[in-house]
């Protein structure tokens, strides 16, 4: 009879969750999480900004930048109403379709990040091994198209996500891991046979992240290898330093996603701690700590923020 029940009850909602064990301090857990969205937004609008009023920075490195802002503010929107929500007045319930839309959201900026930052890799890598031909490799109409495209992808990818998952029934269980949706965090909550989407997302996986994993650690093959060749150690290190900023970029973005998916793949319940703090790194972090290093690497961002702030 208890089977009969389960499996004709039918969740409509989706129960969102906290750090674990730390409900009654949830209120004032929420308070650096609404600073960091604030600082990071706020952080994120001012690249853009500067980038779009100033004619100099109009350059395909700047521009690539602007995306990976843009990307960031996306990922924060798409995360923050439900995180905030479920700290400040514990609004723990979400439709299944807002669900959907979530995870698809949330999803679809990651893969914009990850392709912007293989395009960064590809900056450095032509700025490094071909400086002569950069200005006519690098051009804005090609910086374009490399974006639709990458905007593209992400949407082909994608797009089938939320119908596959709103087909499963839900009547197991209908508490999430975090305070958003992911697509990996929902699968598992279906009763149903989940073998075609586990295969399909680890082909979008393969198709996305770890190509793009791939493609941008083959760049800095080739340009260890440009580097390496130079005589002077000064030119070396100088050659090096432009790529700091990226590289930071390229570990605070994949570690997380790359961790965060393979404790839902293989974790367990005593790895609930480690993986709600990860789901906050990988979400929180980079939108936060990327224009920090683009700032304190760049001396003309530098001067143009103390101009903005201090005319």
């Amino acid at each position: 009879m208890s089977s009969l029940n389960d499996t004709t009850f039918r969740f409509e909602v989706f129960l969102l969750t906290g750090i674990p064990g730390q409900e009654d301090v949830h209120f004032w857990i929420s308070i650096p999480f609404c600073c960091l969205y604030v600082i990071s937004i706020v952080g994120n609008s001012i690249i853009l900004f500067i980038i779009k009023t100033d004619p100099s920075l109009h350059e395909p490195m700047y521009i690539l930048l602007s995306m990976l802002a843009l990307a960031d503010l996306g990922l924060l929107i798409a995360t923050m109403p439900t995180t905030l929500g479920v700290y400040l007045v514990n609004a723990r319930e979400i439709g299944l379709n807002a669900c959907f839309v979530q995870l698809y959201f949330i999803h679809f900026f990651s893969l914009i990040e990850s392709s912007t930052l293989l395009l960064m890799a590809f900056d450095r890598f032509v700025a490094i091994c071909d400086p002569l031909r950069y200005a006519s490799i690098l051009t804005p109409p090609r910086i374009a198209k490399a974006g639709v495209v990458s905007v593209v992808r992400s949407v082909c990818l994608l797009f089938p996500h939320p119908f596959l998952l709103k087909r499963f029934p839900y009547c197991r269980n209908n508490v999430l891991s975090h305070s958003y949706c992911l697509v990996q965090n929902v699968m598992k909550l279906a009763c149903a046979d989940i073998t075609d989407n586990s295969i399909y997302g680890l082909t979008v996986k393969s198709l996305s992240l770890f190509l793009d994993i791939v493609l941008i650690f083959l760049s800095y093959v080739m340009i260890l290898k440009t580097v390496l060749s130079v005589a002077s150690l000064t030119e070396f290190f100088k050659a090096l330093n432009t790529c700091v900023s990226h590289l930071c970029a390229v570990l605070l973005f994949y570690v997380p996603e790359i961790s965060l998916s393979m404790f839902h793949r293989f974790g367990n319940s005593s790895s609930l701690l480690p993986q709600t703090f990860l789901s906050y790194v990988y979400v929180l972090v980079p939108p936060l700590v990327n224009p920090i290093v683009y700032t304190v690497k760049s001396i003309h961002f530098r001067a143009r923020i103390l101009k903005m702030f201090f005319k």
